[in-house]
């Protein structure tokens, strides 16, 4: 005859049946007083074979390495999520350039660029406005390389606001857009990803940085 456990997440306790009702005890408490229930509680005519003791003692050991593991490691993330909040927090205020297919245009012009990989007759930046309508920002034959401009809206005619945007080449080239901006906040969301404010951008996570440009100086007379 072998005892049964019951878990109910309770306050544990033993019956003279060798029922366990409530367990709070850690694994290995546990098994061993399970063990020494079993022992007590069985047949003399046919006693458990001891090698099933041995494969639940060793089941009991593999589960208690990964429950380890998983505690470790999840550690382990939190640590490295807050050591880089702090690292980039540092970096509030420094400029950099960020991968991005959207833009905020606001008061002053904004720069970028983005890369060619052959030349291309006809180039342009293509900005799309939140209602779907879009405004094309010629910038002529452009040779292969990096390819830089600078985007006012008051000299381009459109409103403040966020736009999606996008290259056309005559090559059919597609390349990432890169978005200069400075650094406003660093944050945790609720979902525990490191979020950054950048100026011109957004919120963006660390990844879409492509560059760090540092602190601007301006010089005064």
């Amino acid at each position: 005859m072998q005892t049964s456990l019951l878990n109910t997440g309770q306050s544990s306790s033993t019956s003279s049946s060798g029922v366990v009702s409530g367990i709070t005890d850690s694994p290995s408490e546990l098994f061993t007083k399970l063990l020494v229930a079993q022992i007590k509680n069985q047949d003399p005519l046919e006693p458990t074979d001891p090698s099933q003791f041995v494969n639940q003692l060793t089941q009991l050991s593999q589960m208690e390495s990964l429950q380890k593991l998983t505690a470790q490691t999840s550690a382990n993330a939190s640590m490295l999520q807050s050591m880089q909040v702090m690292a980039l927090g540092a970096q509030v205020g420094s400029q950099v350039m960020v991968q991005s297919d959207k833009v905020v245009l606001g008061d002053g012009a904004v720069q970028g660029s983005f890369s060619l990989a052959s030349g291309s007759s006809t180039t342009a930046l293509v900005l799309t406005a939140a209602d779907g309508s879009e405004h094309r920002v010629e910038l002529g034959s452009r040779s292969p390389g990096e390819v830089a401009f600078s985007l006012d809206r008051a000299t381009l005619g459109l409103a403040a606001g966020s736009y999606g945007v996008r290259v056309e080449a005559a090559n059919s080239e597609t390349p990432p857009v890169g978005i200069v901006g400075d650094i406003g906040s660093v944050k945790l969301s609720s979902a525990g990803n490191v979020v950054l404010n950048v100026a011109n951008v957004g919120e963006i996570l660390p990844a879409a940085i492509t560059q760090f440009n540092g602190r601007q100086t301006t010089s005064s007379n």
